[in-house]
Order: structure tokens, then sequence, then C-alpha cells
């Protein structure tokens, strides 16, 4: 008997197993494409603060109005975790909104007694275009973690009022959540209102459990007084910015095709509804405990609706969590309508219409989405994570290290960013390692500094592209064109020509560098647009000589030069090597 319990235990966990991994594998093709290979905004201000403050500072920063110390403990390890792999976040979003796409799953299976029924859940929860935030950005590990705490009150609570036999400690595990959650994100305090009426719903209720909530919500105050100053209230006048908020969705400028599949998908839901509700009015005996639960998740998708208010700040991917609650209430509604509640097993054929008609809506709702998804780059937080990759593109990808000691040029600044901000920048890819070598310079014009040089890279913003560009090369030979002769490492043979970019004023400075021996014969005439300037006595290693012509200007300077390098058979062009020229302007 016991090695048969045994063997039922493994092929339950391997049902498991599979079902997370179906989730798991479907969360990475959703999400297939967003990166995350610099870090931009809030995620680069947030690790600047983990890697210049102590760890109880970074974990509980006293008097900070977000005094969300429980993300910060879990943002402290994932910095730890990830250290200077930046690409890593998003696999690792991703599997955590996998992981939470498995709880809904479970969640959806407990509600409705149907595996189909709740994977469809755990796939319309992925499939929602609200989880943008949480994927593509760092910060996105505060949503994730909040979304799941979420569901996870509503689970206790849901299963505290429907509990009949042995009674367990949900309603305390629903309280401490609700504690977590309100210092992961303080808009979360509202589902105080959850509790308490989970609380009054139950009719055999401990007194106790409510003094609980009463104390964990009295505590969470006390804590906000102490760190920041002041108490929990809701700001009347932020709820105003709901409507705005809501209407950020994209209807108006939506294809048809997008409006008329979403239109038919409520009018899916509008029949799921009319069969839950005929469901409800002949099941007399089950009419409390579906009203009970009905309000439940009514009053959960309301708050986190309402929770909008309470913030000076309204962001668009707040709506996962209560778009996540209707999904799961969908469920629950399948499941009343094939009969779970009742004491008999839930009846075949309305089980099957209940999972065909949630399949139909799904396949409604999976176009749309993927609709929706395209849009991403419309959101701000979207487009400066797109100029970040682009800028770790163009720098640390391209250069290694090497860029730690280069100076940098960007042409313009309409990105709004300052020299400081770079420089946090490129030190996310070298854990600790000081930047003080590195020099950023904000420029209007290629004209705003001299010759290109070895140590110099030269960036150009594309702000239609959200993007970067590397113009190093471009602005050299734009400074310093070779016509023949002349080679990027700086040597010169007998011959060459070469067309300059002056200064502002107008100044070009040569440092000849012969490194062999001399005789004393050695003569380098420069010429300057046609006419000799200069006849040049190589009588020493390195000669310097000074030319000038006009601000701005382009020149073009031949060296023809009576000597060449002895022993060196190198021989890039026609002619052989002579020197090293070392050009710069003012």
């Amino acid at each position: 008997m016991e090695r048969k319990n045994s063997f039922v235990k493994i092929y339950r966990w391997r049902d498991e197993a599979v079902f997370a991994g179906i989730l798991l594998a479907f969360a990475f093709m959703i999400n297939h494409g967003i990166e995350i290979r610099g870090l931009s905004g809030e995620d680069l201000s947030l690790w600047s603060f983990y890697n210049g403050q102590p760890f109880w500072r970074f974990i509980f920063p006293i008097g900070n109005p977000s005094f969300r110390f429980v993300y910060y403990l879990f943002a402290y390890i994932q910095f730890a975790v990830v250290g200077t792999h930046i690409s890593w976040f998003v696999p690792c979003n991703i599997i955590i909104n996998g992981l939470i796409a498995y709880t809904v799953f479970r969640f959806g299976r407990s509600i409705s007694k149907n595996s189909i029924l709740g994977i469809l859940g755990g796939f319309l929860y992925l499939l929602s275009r609200w989880s943008c935030y949480q994927i593509s950005q760092v910060s996105g590990l505060l949503e994730s973690m909040a979304l799941w705490m979420a569901i996870g009150i509503l689970y206790c609570v849901f299963q505290y009022v429907n509990q009949t036999e042995k009674e367990q400690p949900f309603f305390v595990a629903a309280s401490l959540l609700y504690f977590g959650i309100c210092f992961v994100h303080e808009r979360f305090v509202t589902l105080i209102l959850v509790l308490a009426a989970a609380f009054l719903m139950k009719v055999k209720k401990k007194p106790w459990n409510g003094a609980v909530a009463a104390g964990v919500f009295v505590l969470v105050q006390v804590i906000w007084l102490f760190a920041t100053g002041s108490v929990f209230w809701v700001q009347i006048e932020g709820l105003g910015a709901v409507g705005k908020f809501l209407s950020n969705s994209g209807w108006p400028a939506a294809p048809r095709w997008a409006k008329g599949l979403n239109i038919v998908s409520y009018v899916v839901i509008i029949g799921i509804t009319l069969a839950f509700l005929v469901k409800f009015i002949k099941e007399k005996t089950q009419q409390k405990s579906i009203l009970c639960n009905t309000l439940l998740f009514a009053l959960f998708i309301g708050c986190n609706m309402a929770n909008v208010g309470i913030s000076e700040q309204t962001d668009i991917f707040w709506l996962y969590v209560p778009v996540t609650a209707v999904g799961l209430f969908l469920v629950y509604m399948c499941g009343v309508i094939a009969g779970h509640g009742e004491k008999t097993l839930p009846d075949y054929h309305r089980m099957l219409a209940c999972i065909f008609v949630l399949i139909i809506y799904s396949m409604l709702a999976c176009p749309v989405e993927m609709y929706y998804r395209r849009t991403y780059p419309q959101f701000s937080f979207w487009q400066s994570q797109q100029r970040a990759n682009s800028l770790a593109e163009q720098t640390y990808e391209k250069y290694g290290e090497i860029v730690f000691g280069k100076r940098i040029y960007i042409l313009n600044n309409s990105y709004g960013m300052e020299e400081s901000d770079i420089k946090t920048f490129l030190k996310t890819f070298h854990g600790r390692q000081k930047t003080e070598g590195i020099v950023v310079s904000f420029v209007r014009s290629i004209r705003d500094f001299g010759q290109v040089t070895n140590n110099m890279l030269i960036l150009r913003e594309e702000p239609k592209a959200c993007a970067y560009q590397d113009i190093t090369n471009f602005v050299k030979e734009i400074k310093c064109e070779a016509v023949y002769g002349y080679y990027p490492d700086t040597w010169m043979e007998e011959s060459a020509k070469i067309r300059v970019m002056t200064g502002e004023s107008g100044a070009i400075h040569l440092q000849l560098l012969y490194p062999g021996s001399m005789t004393g014969e050695e003569i380098s005439a420069i010429y300057q647009d046609g006419v000799l300037v200069e006849e040049v006595e190589i009588d020493n290693n390195i000669t310097y000589v000074d030319l000038q012509t006009g601000p701005y200007d382009t020149v073009e300077l031949e060296f023809e030069n009576n000597f060449y390098l002895k022993n060196i058979y190198e021989k890039r062009g026609e002619s052989r090597l002579a020197l090293m020229v070392r050009i710069t302007t003012d």
C-alpha cells in the first residue's frame, strides 16, 4: 500500500513538472526578442544605489518615501546573482513569470477542478500584453513579486472562505502576505478590504483572525510612520488619474480586425457570465458560496483597479494584477457552470463545453495580444531601454574593457543624459571597478574636437530609432583622410597625400617620428594645397612641425620623403615605409 502511494506521488509530481515545463516554454516563446543589454532609468538608479550603499542602507532606506524593504532585499539578491551579466536579467524575469504562471495554473485548477481550465488560465496570464514591464525591466521584479503575492492573498482568502473541514491557517497566511506586499509596493495597502470582507464572510469565524489582520494593518502604518515620517491615506486627487490611465490602452488606434476580435471575445465573456448566472439561480444550495466567491473576486479586482489612485505616478502595467484576477474568475465561472461545487462530480459534457469556450476565447485573445505587444515601443520606458541596449552594443559589447580608457564624445544630447549617467552605465559591466578614467563630452558638431585618436570614441544619437551609432572611423576619415601612402597606425610611406580638417584656430601640428639611424640628409618636403610650405630636415628622432591655415578648413597635405626606413621589409603600398606622422589640430 505504501509502495502504491509512492508511485502515485511520483506520477503526480511528474504531471506537475510537465505542466510547469509547458508554461515555462511558452513564457520564453511569447517573450522572444525582448532584451536587456544595458541598464537605464530606474534600473540604472537602483544599480547605482546598490553599488554605492552598504547592504543595510540599501535594504532599509530610512527617509525614502518608498520604503520597500521586501522588494529591495530580493532586488539585492538579483543584482548579486546576475552581477555584470546584464543580459541575464531577461531570462531571469521570464523564469519568474513562468513560475507565477504555474501558480495561476494551480489556483485555476483548484477553483475549477480541471487541469485544462487551469493551464488555459496560465496561458492567458503569460499571453497578456501587460507583462511588458516585468520582462523588459530589471525593476519589473517589483511588479512580479507584487502580482505573485497579490494572487497569493486572493488564493488564501478564497480557501479560508470555502474551507469546511479541518480549517488551515489560510487567513493568517493572507495577512502575512499582505504585510509583505505593502513593503513591495505601497499601493497594495487597499487589499486590507479583501481581508476584511473574507473575515466577515466566514460563518464560523475566529476573532483572533480578525485581530491578526487589524494588527498587521496597524503595524504597517507604524513602520511607515517611523521610516517615512507619514502614514498612508488615499490621495483623493489621484483617483482622477484612473480614467486617463485606462485610456492609454490604445483602443482608438487599433485596427478594425483587432477591435472586431475584441468585441467577439467580449461576447464570449458575456455568454460565460450569463451561463454562470443561470447556474447561480438554479443551484439554491450553492448560492451563498458562489455569491461570496464572486464578491471576493470583484472586491479584489476593484481594489487593484482603485489602488492606482494612491500614487502620484500611474503606470499602465499595473493592470496586470486585475487582468490576471479576471482570467482566474473566468476559470472559476467555468468550473461553477460545470458543477464542481456540487456534491456530485462535475458534469462531463458541461466541462467539455466550458473548455471549448475558453479555448475559443484564448484563440480570439491571442492575435489581439500579439498586436498590442508590437506597440511596446510606444512606451517611454521601452524607448529608454532601446537606447540603453544600443549604447551597450556600441560601447562595451564592441570594445570590451578597452572602452574604460577611451574619451567618449556624443553628438547632441536629445536623450538628456549626463556624464555621470554614462559612467554609471559602463560601470555596470565591470562591477565595482572605478571608471574615473572615462571622460564623456556632449558636443554639437565634430568641429568641437580635434583629430580622432585611438583613445577616442565618437557616438551619434539616432532619436527616431532610439539608438546610438558609432561614427568614430567615419569622423576619423573626415578629419584626416588618407588619399594614399598613410595608414591608421600613423605610418607613412616615401610619398603620401592626406586631407586634414582644421579646428577653430586653423593650426595643424605634426609630429614626425623616425625610429631609425639618421645620415643627416633625410628631408621631408611638405606641400599644402600643392604649394611647398616646409622642407623639414630630419635631424632628430622626433621632429615637430606647425602649419597654419583657416579655421574649420580642409587642406590637402602632400609629403615627399627622400628616405625610407632600412631593415623594414613590410611594404603596404607602392613605396616603402619612411616614418610615423601624428597629426593634431586645434
